[in-house]
């Protein structure tokens, strides 16, 4: 798998080309939005680490060069901390997004997390997590083998939680990804989703077991 790193400083670029190396990818690196785009072109990478900050264009600018002609996986790497930056983000066509300073094993737990997703939406129809089961193409939900019956957002919410067991989704992140076009929707329709959604699939909604709230973070499907 070859791997675009598109980050301008030298010491983070380096680490990042020195794990990915180790993990016997092939890695091209580039300092700014100009170098970068040619080397997409050039290399076809399978894969882009994109920092939000870089020279000459931007991470944005990059984002939207790449959309407009390729599907690649992106994560956009950012030290910024507003949610409207990582909203801005994901509404662009970005996967996923990591803030500085990281963990190389969050880095990597991201990596396949979009890679699966990426897997899932290619062809892979089944996905299951614990006792829930989803047939993508019946759009159908069962839970320890039972039918639940859900409403299209409440079936693309469980989706998503399915798809990364145990990562916490911010309120910010499942309203890019579910409301990917409304500029109206926030924190309260994330909250009345979730509540709809444990209605249906918590043994005790009350004492939710399932989907887990993680005070000040996001929610979590707990398998």
């Amino acid at each position: 798998m070859k791997v675009l790193i598109i980050e301008d400083e030298a010491d983070t670029q380096q680490l990042l080309k020195s794990y990915f190396l180790s993990k016997e990818y092939e890695v091209v690196c580039a300092g700014d939005g100009l170098t970068a785009l040619d080397l997409f072109r050039d290399e076809s990478p399978d894969f882009v680490l994109l920092d939000v900050r870089i020279p000459h264009l931007d991470g944005w600018g990059v984002l939207e060069n790449i959309r407009s002609q390729s599907k690649v996986p992106v994560i956009m790497l950012t030290a910024m901390d507003s949610v409207d930056d990582v909203v801005k983000g994901l509404t662009l066509g970005a996967d996923d997004y990591l803030r500085k300073p990281f963990q190389f094993s969050e880095l990597d737990a991201r990596i396949q997390s979009v890679l699966r997703r990426l897997q899932h939406e290619s062809g892979d129809e089944i996905l299951s997590a614990g006792p829930c089961r989803i047939d993508d193409r019946a759009k159908t939900v069962t839970l320890n083998g039972a039918p639940v019956s859900l409403s299209p957002k409440e079936y693309d919410l469980l989706k998503l939680l399915v798809l990364d067991p145990g990562r916490v989704f911010s309120n910010q992140e499942i309203i890019a990804r579910i409301w990917p076009s409304s500029h109206r929707a926030n924190a309260n329709d994330v909250k009345q989703y979730i509540h709809l959604l444990r209605n249906k699939i918590e043994e005790d909604p009350s004492n939710p077991s399932r989907i887990e709230t993680v005070k000040g973070f996001g929610y979590r499907l707990v398998i």
